[in-house]
């Protein structure tokens, strides 16, 4: 291999040695091979090195060094060329065949003698690879090289060539016409390859195309500054060569559009609309590029439209596509007069791209939406930029994001000038004042005002300067409004401190919003510095401005409630490193305030987490809050025992101010206990006395039990979380036990209580101790808390399911939880609905983890179906979880919840109800969907399954007919809804099932024809072993026969067309022994049930066989089917016509199916071509895309096949219409 590098063909005219003249051949071979070295197909190129040293490929295009590599190869075969042509376009034509991946090779006699599309025939007959994949579609960091350096190649080649040798009218012509006839190809490989090739191709020819197109008005501009000049200085000769030059140029130029033309018109017209995405999206793609690199030639309606058309296409990756290629061209602002008519045109289905469906193409449509808007504010309408303002709240975060850019955009863009040399403007003076408050009129009238973190993380990375300017904003809250200037209302200052707290949050713990984030991401050096610099920033200003904040709105609960979250963010150092402890002094003075104020949970919880988070150990003014917080716990403990003992005292006599009283300090010790431990103060006994006064009078105001039960719930866990240290004492364990029983015992006692919130709340507390001290407890190597755990009586089981009945599985106008007249508040309803969501969920929780019995979740079982909108979610998921403990068990249940529903619609209708009511189908269709719970894998289902059909029959023939002797069995109707369970017995097991089935059965049931025993008839035939398995079995018997006999490999058959999608569902991946060839589906029709029903019955028990093990029916399988005569045992010539024709069109399909691939298959080709007549449309567009056949001669092996089949299974090949 020769070391020389060349610039262009140019530099070629004869071989460099001048002496060795199989040096071309030698130059192609070598590009040849070099052009491949990425993939190995077959075993037949093998792996290059490239480079003096031997490196590997790989290394290669990891380098720099593969660019030069590649020039080389080019230059190679230009040697060759130059001295060969034939020879040299041969080889570029195998290196096209080749990385199709075709095994095929076209030989120098084919090239001369063959046209292309008889060659291209001779290739897809020799592409017959195991596998449909393909260079371009294999998958792996290497094959996306090889893309990219196939790509490459096109280009490096265009341009060594582009002086000379591309306008030898041989070389391109050559090969622009077998890329053309590739892309009309029907097999994938061909057209996806041949299109890249000719689309990148294109490309080159375009930056040719533009070079040629700057030369020549280089070349004119110098013709007329020459032509302008005095006589006397004017060069006669220099204007000679100008025009030659100028006409030469104009020649090539016409010739490279003559190229460009001959691949538009040949490959791109019909590929755009191909039935395959990626195809065209590489059209699409490379449209694109041409607009941009040439928009004098290019960019204009003519172009434009295929653009707009596709952007209906109905795959993602194509309309992406779309969007991308369009944004290369509204970013540069030149071009915006030439889009003037396409915006007008598509603008509208750009704007409703940004609800795709694919999340991706969304995010690219609001991009170019923001490019529109850059060029143009007239062309968006405000109902236009509304459409993309509300997907700042979207839960996915590069569409928020997007759209958060283009709302900056648009109501953010028009910022006050600052003067130059002028003190920087802060407070309500600054620049950001104003777009501060449009911020918070633009969440105001969202009116989403549960969602400002939402927003605020849209806007984090276009606008963080804006949203972190909070001395802007204190400013805006505290400071007086400047003369002239209309102050915020107080509305507007409720969403101003929501919106500030947001981006507090955002700045502090860098994440997106709960519901917006992928998982957590590792910050880099730079953004945590940033995150430092951003809480010691916001801590030196709320540190000083908090407090007065608290001040001026002390009695707004809400606007309190957002600003006590703020001291959660802060670094607690600064307070001592800042000498900022007279404003700790200052917050501490104010949140006591607040509570001695505020009575309402939401204010009282989060001052108790205020505290919580200033109490921390780590730092040194821990002291200082502790101090504080306990004196102030102190206080409200005391008062809280005084007025419970006078409030007691008084009893009936109580006013309802000493009831607030009690209340308002319970709610308060209550929320602190929350987050505190109070053990130090004994407030289970006060508590349990208050709640067992109110057990003995019956006469408690409903909110002081429910926050009495709470306090005391929280004592409980405290106590335990101390215990399960392991440093506790024995006597702690024996009183933390009896207070755990009591409070149980109290909670169940106010199940029965006559308010609804208090049974609710002593239901979820119950639910959840129970859940706390069962069984698990002790593990994790907490053996020594074993005395504490507690298991429910049957009693207190019972009294949980009753409330769950009662008070969850009602209609929505049967609950009376909503008040004041709100019945038809659709807000109150969500929120009744949640509520009853918890109340299930918490019992289901008792079920999973086996603290009741698993048989008590019948009852929630049967639910399933009536309630399925509302708790359809958490029925589902109880029942796999219990399935996953207990396979036989959770079948019993279901089994039992089906016989519950049986018995209460015998109760309702008496045993003469009609099967066809719909209390009976709504059984069935329950147990229907109960059998599909189990899944498609019977052997892990299989114990259960056969557990569920034992318990059925036993129901159906537990109590005697009420006809008397003769008659029905009462619940012999049920055996109709056990039958849907039967597709999911293996069939050994059907068997199995039959014969427990009849040791209930007599020999005059077996008799029985009446309506009232097609239930057993039903059941019967279900069980009957073989039935629908057989007949799925013979017809996909023909359809897998022809590739059973020569397949070196086990190939699982392929249901034919003739298979219904019913009969599909049922077959199951059991491996079971091959049928005999019995065809149940041409059955004849007059052999009815009373002609073979005596066949499978058995006989007397005098004249019955020795009852034989099941597993010994499992190895010599017996059906009970009576002998079939023969002429219907063999499968009619209709049968036989529809099995080979379907065989036959399965042997054409693509090689993605499983099972159908054999060493001899015959070449894949794909009926998938769509015409370019017409204009494209889809959708919105109405594209019509027809098909368009290529006509290919059979490949010989399939000829033969074919003059082997019988003439009316022959396929004739594809005729154009």
């Amino acid at each position: 291999d020769t070391d020389t590098r060349f610039s262009s063909d140019t530099d070629f005219s004869e071989d460099p040695d001048g002496r060795n003249p199989s040096l071309a051949k030698g130059k192609v071979l070598k590009a040849h091979k070099a052009l491949c070295p990425w993939f190995e197909w077959h075993g037949k190129h093998d792996a290059v090195r490239g480079g003096e040293d031997g490196q590997e490929c790989d290394a290669v295009m990891s380098d720099l060094k593969f660019v030069i590599f590649l020039q080389s190869v080019v230059d190679d075969w230009i040697v060759a060329y130059k001295h060969d042509r034939d020879v040299a376009l041969l080889d570029l034509i195998n290196f096209f065949i080749q990385c199709s991946g075709c095994k095929g090779v076209v030989s120098g006699e084919m090239f001369r003698n063959m046209q292309n599309s008889e060659i291209i025939r001779r290739m897809t007959e020799e592409f017959d690879e195991d596998s449909g994949d393909y260079p371009l579609t294999i998958a792996g960091p290497q094959w996306k090289k090889f893309k990219s350096s196939f790509c490459e190649f096109i280009s490096v080649l265009v341009r060594q060539c582009q002086y000379s040798i591309i306008y030898d009218e041989y070389m391109m012509d050559t090969v622009i016409s077998l890329l053309t006839g590739l892309s009309d190809s029907q097999v994938r490989a061909f057209r996806h390859t041949s299109t890249l090739a000719a689309m990148k191709l294109m490309t080159a020819l375009v930056n040719v195309a533009l070079n040629l197109s700057i030369n020549m008005d280089n070349t004119q501009r110098q013709y007329e500054a020459e032509r302008n000049k005095i006589v006397a200085k004017r060069a006669n000769d220099r204007l000679e060569l100008l025009l030659q030059k100028r006409k030469e140029l104009q020649e090539n130029q016409d010739e490279i559009e003559n190229m460009m033309n001959a691949i538009f018109k040949g490959v791109f017209v019909h590929r755009y609309r191909d039935s395959i995405a990626e195809i065209r999206a590489i059209c699409i793609e490379e449209i694109g590029v041409w607009m941009k690199l040439y928009s004098d030639a290019f960019l204009n309606d003519s172009y434009l439209k295929y653009v707009g058309w596709t952007m209906h296409d109905k795959q993602g990756e194509v309309r992406l596509k779309c969007l991308t290629a369009l944004q290369g061209l509204y970013y540069n602002r030149e071009l915006n007069a030439r889009l003037e008519l396409f915006t007008s045109r598509f603008k509208d289905r750009i704007v409703s791209m940004t609800l795709d469906k694919e999340y991706d193409v969304a995010v690219q449509a609001i991009k170019l939406l923001t490019l529109v808007l850059n060029s143009t504010d007239e062309v968006l309408t405000p109902e236009d930029c509304e459409s993309v303002y509300h997907l700042v709240y979207s839960a996915h975060r590069p569409v928020a994001i997007a759209a958060g850019e283009f709302l900056f955009k648009k109501l953010f863009s028009q910022r006050e000038p600052e003067e130059e040399g002028a003190p920087k403007r802060r407070g309500r003076q600054s620049p950001n004042a104003n777009l501060i408050k449009t911020t918070v009129f633009f969440f105001l009238e969202s009116e989403l005002h549960e969602h400002a973190a939402y927003l605020v993380d849209s806007l984090w990375e276009c606008g963080a300067e804006l949203l972190k300017d909070w001395e802007c904003m204190i400013s805006l809250l505290l400071d007086d409004p400047l003369p002239g200037e209309e102050a915020l209302t107080e509305r507007q200052e409720t969403a101003l401190i929501e919106i500030m707290l947001c981006t507090v949050r955002q700045a502090a713990e860098c994440h997106p919003p709960v519901g917006r984030g992928t998982g957590k991401r590792v910050m880099t050096a730079k953004e945590k510095k940033t995150q430092m610099d951003d809480r010691t920033r916001m801590t030196e200003l709320f540190a000083v401005a908090l407090p007065p904040l608290l001040a001026k709105y002390a009695v707004d609960a809400e606007k309190v409630t957002n600003l006590l979250q703020l001291p959660q963010f802060f670094d607690l150092e600064i307070y001592t490193t800042g000498r900022l402890e007279k404003h700790l002094e200052s917050l501490l003075r104010q949140i006591r305030e607040i509570v001695e104020k505020h009575t309402d949970t939401e204010v009282l919880e989060v001052c108790s987490k205020t505290y919580h988070a200033l109490c921390n150990e780590e730092f040194t003014i821990f002291n200082r809050v502790d101090i504080a917080r306990s004196q102030l716990l102190d206080e409200l403990v005391d008062k809280f025992n005084r007025l419970l003992e006078d409030f007691l005292q008084e009893g009936e006599d109580a006013d309802e101010d000493d009831a607030y009283q009690v209340l308002s300090t319970l709610k308060r010790i209550t929320a602190f206990h929350n987050a505190h431990d109070l053990s130090g103060w004994d407030l289970f006994t006060s508590n349990f006395k208050l709640l067992n006064t109110g057990i003995e009078n019956g006469d408690m105001p409903e909110q002081i039990v429910i926050h009495s039960l709470q306090c005391t719930h929280y004592v409980i866990l405290w106590h335990l979380a101390k215990s399960s240290e392991g440093s506790s004492r024995k006597d702690d364990l024996v009183t933390l036990r009896k207070q755990m029983r009591a409070f149980c015992m109290m909670c169940q006692r106010y199940l029965t209580n006559v308010n609804t919130a208090v049974k609710e709340q002593a239901f979820t507390i119950l639910c959840d101790l129970l859940l706390i001290f069962s069984h698990q407890m002790v593990s994790g190597g907490r053996e020594h808390l074993d005395s504490l755990v507690y298991s429910p009586e049957d009693s207190l089981q019972s009294e949980l399911l009753s409330f769950i009945l009662n008070h969850v599985f009602i209609d929505q106008d049967d609950d009376t939880n909503s008040t004041d007249g709100q019945q038809d508040d659709e807000a109150v309803k969500i929120e009744a609905l949640h509520k009853r969501r918890n109340l299930l969920a918490a019992y289901c929780k008792l079920i999973i983890y086996c603290v009741v019995e698993m048989r008590t979740g019948a009852d929630i079982f049967k639910q399933y179906m009536r309630y399925y909108n509302d708790y359809g979610d958490i029925i589902k998921e109880t029942m796999s979880k219990t399935r996953q403990i207990d396979k036989i068990q959770c079948a019993k249940t279901l089994i039992l919840s089906l016989q519950q529903l049986f018995n209460e619609m015998l109760s309702e209708l008496g045993h003469g109800f009609d099967r066809s009511s719909s209390a009976f189908c709504g059984i069935k269709e329950l147990a229907r969907r109960f059998s599909l719970t189990f899944g498609l894998d019977q052997v892990k289902t299989r114990d259960a399954i056969a557990m569920l059909h034992k318990d059925g029959i036993e129901f159906a023939f537990k109590d005697p007919s009420p006809q008397g002797e003769g008659g029905p069995p009462l619940n012999l109707a049920f055996l109709d809804i056990l039958s849907e369970f039967s597709s999911k017995l293996m069939r050994q097991d059907k068997r199995t099932v039959h014969m427990y089935l009849e040791r209930f059965m007599t020999f005059q049931m077996a008799l029985q024809r009446e309506d009232c025993w097609l239930p057993l008839i039903s059941y019967r035939n279900s069980l009957q072993a073989g039935g629908d398995d057989d007949t799925m079995s013979v017809m996909s018997g023909y359809s897998s026969r022809g590739s059973s006999i020569r397949s070196k490999k086990t190939k699982p058959p392929v249901a034919t067309a003739g298979t219904s999608a019913a009969k599909r569902n049922m077959q199951t991946p059991v491996m079971l022994p091959s049928p005999h060839l019995t065809s149940t589906a041409m059955r004849d029709p007059k052999r009815g049930r009373d002609d073979s029903f005596m066949g499978v019955y058995p006989l007397p028990h005098d004249q019955q066989q020795p009852h034989q093990h099941p597993q010994h029916h499992q190895q010599t399988p017996q059906h009970h089917q009576t002998p079939m005569d023969y002429k219907y045992a063999y499968p009619s010539v209709a049968f036989l016509r529809s099995g080979f024709h379907n065989y036959a069109m399965v042997c054409f399909s693509s090689r993605r199916g499983t099972g159908l691939m054999e060493e001899d298959e015959e070449p894949i080709v794909e009926d998938v071509m769509m015409s370019s007549e017409g204009r494209m449309d889809d959708l919105n567009e109405g594209m019509d895309f027809d098909t368009m056949d290529i006509d290919l001669t059979l490949p010989a092996r399939l000829q033969r096949r074919q003059s082997a089949a019988p003439s009316w299974v022959r396929m004739e090949p594809h005729k154009k219409n």
